[in-house]
């Protein structure tokens, strides 16, 4: 790096200013040099010329590992997937289309369980019951008891880390239980719709004295689903895509075709209900996509 430039990453943009974060931790209030094009996200890796008072120039962008762009933020090394034991009850559809979408953009996965101290939803038991069995690990914390929550440090330590999940699960108060020096705004529980009001605005990465960033992000509660096409979808789900080969058509969807070795499991207990259910509504979102491209 020449002695007038450095290399940082994007902790924030707002107001049309990127607060950059220096190889020293220092954070640069920067404008954009006119010459970029493409945009730029929280995360990326970024060239810029420091100036006087906290100010810089972003002069370049470093090629991403990855890109998401609802919420826009690149470069993610770990999606946690964070759902409630209770109030709300787990979204079964909304955690498969986030290991989808982890999968689809080669990011790595945890499930999170919060509100341990909560008596567990049967769907909660569900999840911790099945999910490990596919090599998806899975933790257990309790932001008000403070459970987990060093087992949490270590799992996110040194990675750029999403908070995912539906309102209410208690994104932002395990986030605020992480960092210090921050409160993040959080709302109660709506008791007449029996979920959260999503309160974070913005994405941000918040710096971890151990290493790492998280980012709490809206947009991930609707989930759109990637450009996948209808015959690779299965090999996204892993618990179904051991016995693709199985089935007598080499093509087979596992939706409405005989002798499905997929079907079979199903019957069978060997694949969970919910898991061939969640796979078929995200089947026909794409085949409702490629029907309206036609």
């Amino acid at each position: 790096m020449t002695a007038n430039k450095a290399e940082g990453l994007v902790l924030k943009r707002y107001s049309g200013f990127y607060y950059v974060q220096d190889e020293q931790y220092q954070i640069h209030e920067c404008k954009l040099r006119g010459k970029i094009k493409d945009p730029v996200f929280t995360g990326d890796r970024v060239i810029f010329t420091p100036l006087e008072a906290g100010k810089g120039i972003l002069e370049s962008i470093i090629p991403r590992k990855n890109e998401l762009y609802r919420p826009r933020i690149a470069n993610v090394n770990l999606l946690l997937i964070i759902m409630a034991c209770k109030q709300p009850a787990p979204s079964l559809i909304l955690l498969d289309k986030l290991l989808l979408l982890a999968s689809f953009y080669s990011i790595t996965p945890q499930i999170l369980l919060n509100k341990s101290d909560l008596p567990p939803d049967a769907k909660s038991v569900f999840i911790e019951d099945y999910y490990p069995q596919m090599g998806l690990p899975l933790i257990k914390t309790s932001a008000i008891k403070k459970t987990g929550i060093d087992t949490l440090r270590i799992v996110i330590e040194n990675k750029i880390t999403v908070f995912a999940g539906p309102s209410g699960a208690g994104k932002s108060s395990l986030l605020n239980a992480l960092v210090d020096g921050i409160s993040v705004k959080t709302q109660e529980l709506s008791k007449k719709v029996d979920r959260g009001k999503h309160t974070t605005r913005h994405v941000e990465l918040y710096p971890l004295e151990s290493g790492g960033w998280i980012a709490d992000t809206p947009g991930f509660s609707q989930i759109e689903i990637p450009a996948i096409k209808r015959s690779e979808l299965a090999a996204y789900f892993n618990d179904l895509s051991l016995l693709t080969g199985e089935c007598k058509f080499n093509d087979c969807l596992h939706h409405g075709e005989k002798e499905c070795a997929v079907k079979d499991a199903v019957n069978e207990g060997l694949i969970a209900q919910s898991r061939y259910q969640n796979y078929i509504s995200i089947l026909e979102e794409i085949l409702a996509k490629e029907r309206s491209y036609k």
